[in-house]
């Protein structure tokens, strides 16, 4: 069995598709009480603990615990996940991974070249712009400023931190095999630098039997092509998920990937509720908010129309909520996660109110706490929709979701989303 921890709901979901796709049967389980309920039928459990945005000592012991419970399964490839930029708790969690697991040396892989993600001497780009010159720079909670992965990840642990390049890399597998082992003399965190795909391939070549790796989640799309193949599942052989009712879409990320998502969506003519996130620090504006949105929703919803609940994005609104948020004592995270319990709440309601069985969700955070409202405690991976995104069937309520990292995806993915849950209905399978 493998086993994964991912600080965050979107990311394991983005790297469960990777095994998911080589036939490996994929569950994403949600950490909860200090437990995880795992699914009978899975080869690979990754566990979301929820982490990124937790105070480094809450996400230590998050990810120590969740290991632990891999190694009780008899887990004997560990990964620790991390978002792609290596925004949130990266220090804490790695060194909580070795820790539980005894283990002194792991190699870590942040590029995802089919997202744009490149490492090249250590330094990390997205789309071509170096982590500190792309929009990463202006994340609200975690700001990039720095492109040097080694230095990023240096200054969170006391573990030292090496490098091999991307000449060593494409040597090809016997060379790499030799600096790697090199390297676990000098170092505990190995990142290895990757540009192309092809390199991720020589890569898992030779560290497709390493006990412990870390990092993004493209590593893990090759890996699979270096152990026993799977016979095909069916996991919805006997599911009926007809649904009159549209697809509910629900966007709670700010970032320009999902602003281009939703405009595309908005100018393909599917209705669009905005919700006013200034009204979510007074009790009696936020459930009146919460009553307008969900009421205008459930209209087009019930009415068979796909539909769009969405954060206002404009940088107006965005400036004004958190001014509002500071007024009421809050700090930005703090703001961020009222807006989103909110959103979640929308979708409860619409969920209960009309029994629909699809959603799509935009944003990790959003995602998390919507499947968190939903009583979701995972899924099982289905399909990739796009790199690192995919459908699931949720486990705990009966829906078909997408659970999308804000910045994945190109400008019609939500579309093409809400258009897969529908292709999964019995009368189309």
């Amino acid at each position: 069995m493998i086993g994964v921890v991912a600080d965050d709901t979107t990311g394991a979901n983005d790297i469960g598709v990777m095994f998911a796709k080589h036939g490996w049967v994929t569950q994403i389980a949600t950490w909860q009480g200090g437990d995880a309920l795992i699914d009978p039928r899975a080869e690979v459990v990754v566990i979301d603990t929820d982490s990124r945005l937790d105070p480094r000592s809450q996400a230590y012991d998050k990810v120590f615990a969740a290991t632990q419970r891999l190694i009780t399964l008899g887990c004997r490839t560990l990964h620790k996940k991390t978002c792609s930029v290596f925004r949130g708790n990266i220090g804490a969690e790695f060194d909580a991974m070795l820790d539980a697991a005894g283990a002194k040396f792991a190699i870590v892989s942040l590029a995802f070249p089919k997202n744009g993600r490149q490492t090249l001497h250590g330094i990390h780009t997205v789309n071509g712009q170096r982590l500190e010159e792309s929009p990463f720079a202006k994340d609200p909670v975690h700001p990039m400023r720095d492109s040097d992965l080694g230095r990023i990840l240096q200054a969170q642990t006391r573990r030292r931190v090496g490098l091999v390049s991307l000449e060593e890399v494409r040597a090809g597998p016997a060379v790499l095999r030799a600096v790697i082992a090199e390297r676990e003399g000098d170092c505990s965190y190995c990142i290895v630098d990757a540009t192309e795909q092809s390199d991720l391939t020589i890569l898992a070549e030779v560290v497709c039997h390493a006990p412990i790796l870390a990092g993004s989640s493209a590593l893990a799309e090759e890996l699979p092509r270096f152990w026993p193949r799977r016979p095909p599942r069916d996991l919805l052989a006997g599911r009926d998920f007809a649904d009159p009712n549209g697809v509910l879409i629900v966007s709670g990320s700010l970032t320009p990937q999902t602003r281009a998502q939703t405009a595309s969506l908005i100018a393909a003519g599917v209705p669009a509720v905005i919700f006013d996130s200034r009204q979510v620090f007074a009790g009696a504006t936020r459930q009146a908010e919460i009553d307008r949105t969900t009421q205008a929703a459930l209209v087009h919803l019930a009415a068979g129309c796909d539909t769009l609940v969405m954060a206002d994005q404009s940088d107006a609104m965005v400036s004004a909520t958190k001014a509002v948020g500071a007024c009421a004592r809050l700090e930005p995270l703090a703001a961020s996660k009222a807006v989103s319990a909110a959103l979640a709440e929308v979708a409860r309601n619409l969920v209960v109110a009309t029994g629909l069985k699809r959603l799509v969700v935009a944003g990790g955070d959003t995602s998390g706490t919507i499947c968190r409202r939903l009583g979701i405690r995972g899924n099982l991976v289905l399909a990739e929709i796009a790199p690192g995104v995919p459908s699931g069937l949720a486990l705990g309520r009966d829906l078909l979701i997408v659970l999308k990292s804000g910045s994945f995806g190109g400008p019609d993915f939500l579309a093409v989303a809400a258009s897969h849950l529908k292709s999964l209905s019995p009368s189309s399978r």
